[in-house]
């Protein structure tokens, strides 16, 4: 079996923690086993490792997300991503086509979909194990995990079985028909009749999306299909695939499952009310303040609230109206204020733009030892550096020097450089310039050694 996590979307349910690069299943607001805080995503990949399925895991994922996944997961996890966001069908075929010509994998084999974000037990994932024997018993084209309800929820969308003549328990029933998010009334009618949630799981065997590609005349070698992604038609999985096949069998799940994909879902997980600076009065009750500022927040007798702050905004908010946020927010397109990176961290401290259209960014940097950034330059700005703390490595146009508390560093448009932290190492870093985007960034390496290699190279042509 080949285990595929989808991690793709951008984040506003979670405002104002999550963005466009750093969505809910990043936020590092659980707790993991040795008390420190971990993420959704490095939750999951824990409990992959501890049920031995980390080895055949890959995360289908797009490129704004890349650098937080090797953040918060390391280098040996296998990527797949995305040339561009395009729905859940086109990332899915990327991954299959990925696992057929690039992995090797057999047309027979089975694949797993999952979201990269469930809060689930250990138990969970041996279930997704038995989907690849569930396909062969049943030659059903797709196998679908459902959960079995613990109450009539209007959050979640539903899978309604086939009636069975037989009232024997069964391992797998056939798919009637779905329901997206019902009202109150009708999920208990639903739940009558064995409903199921849906948990967005779902196997298939890899020729039968391999067949499906074919047949829509698409490619199915996985650079020829990169070249050709952009054409691929933005639609769901659901409405591609689902929607038209005419078998699918549902396995039922009776474990612990949870979308915590709105702020009133994911604070009844945390096991501390507070993280970050900050007070609460003992008056105050069931609410949740995650302050990532470095301020103090008081709150002060009021309960059942959600106090989130971050450098992208603030959020003060009723739990059960936390879900409003989404819709709220749909039409901003604020730059991000915070992104983790493989490095480690920036946050935004200040942005201006003069009567002459010119720009001015502040970031404050973090860059964790050891590591380093690629060796770059920019087109369209300049920047200061002034080292706060720590020691690194800087190198410019082939020039390498040490860099100590205090140094400054001018950087012109189109100077190369690269710098690695030998300790944690702070930069205030100031960019100036006519259009100040992360996407003005053209890499030469990336790796510390080549860096190096690759400047001794050019000294020596100079």
């Amino acid at each position: 079996m080949r285990i595929v996590l989808l991690s793709g979307g951008s984040g506003k349910r979670l405002w104002p923690l999550s963005n466009d690069t750093r969505s809910k299943q990043f936020l590092k607001v659980l707790e993991g086993e040795d008390g420190q805080t971990e993420s959704m995503v490095q939750r999951v990949w824990r409990q992959l490792q501890h049920t031995g399925l980390s080895g055949q895991a890959t995360i289908a994922t797009s490129k704004p997300q890349v650098e937080i996944l090797r953040s918060q997961l390391g280098y040996e996890v296998d990527l797949v991503v995305e040339p561009e966001r395009r729905d859940t069908f086109p990332a899915i075929a990327l991954a299959a086509v990925y696992l057929y010509s690039v992995q090797g994998a057999s047309l027979n084999e089975t694949v797993a979909m999952l979201p990269v974000d469930p809060y689930v037990e250990e138990s969970f994932f041996y279930k997704v194990t038995e989907l690849g024997d569930v396909l062969d018993d049943s030659g059903a084209e797709l196998a679908l995990i459902g959960v079995k309800p613990t109450y009539p929820s209007e959050k979640y969308g539903y899978i309604i079985p086939e009636r069975s003549e037989t009232k024997e328990e069964q391992r797998y029933a056939k798919v009637s028909r779905f329901q997206e998010k019902p009202r109150e009334a009708e999920a208990a009618e639903m739940i009558e009749q064995s409903a199921l949630w849906n948990c967005g799981v779902f196997a298939f065997k890899l020729n039968y999306l391999i067949n499906l590609l074919i047949s829509l005349e698409l490619p199915i070698q996985y650079e020829e299909m990169l070249k050709q992604y952009g054409r691929l038609q933005k639609i769901s999985f659901d409405y591609q695939v689902v929607e038209k096949a005419q078998h699918i069998v549902v396995t039922p799940y009776e474990g612990y499952w949870k979308d915590l994909g709105t702020w009133n879902t994911l604070t009844d997980e945390m096991s501390t009310n507070i993280v970050g600076k900050g007070v609460m009065t003992n008056s105050t009750v069931n609410t949740h303040l995650i302050n990532e500022l470095n301020i103090p927040v008081c709150v002060l007798g009021v309960s059942n609230l959600i106090v989130a702050t971050s450098p992208d905004g603030i959020l003060v908010s009723e739990k059960e109206a936390s879900p409003q946020i989404k819709e709220v927010l749909k039409d901003s397109a604020e730059r991000p204020m915070y992104e983790e990176r493989r490095w480690g961290c920036y946050r935004v401290l200040d942005y201006t733009r003069n009567k002459k259209g010119e720009e001015v960014l502040t970031k404050r940097i973090i860059i964790e030892p050891h590591k380093n950034f690629s060796y770059q330059y920019h087109l369209k700005r300049n920047e200061v550096w002034t080292v706060v703390s720590g020691q690194g490595e800087f190198i410019m146009d082939g020039e390498l020097r040490p860099l100590h508390q205090g140094d400054v560093i001018v950087i012109p448009a189109g100077g190369k450089h690269s710098v690695k932290a030998l300790t944690e190492l702070e930069i205030i870093e100031v960019q100036m310039g006519s259009e100040l985007v992360e996407e003005d960034i053209v890499r030469v390496e990336m790796e510390w050694e080549d860096i190096i290699q690759n400047c001794v190279n050019w000294g020596k042509t100079r």
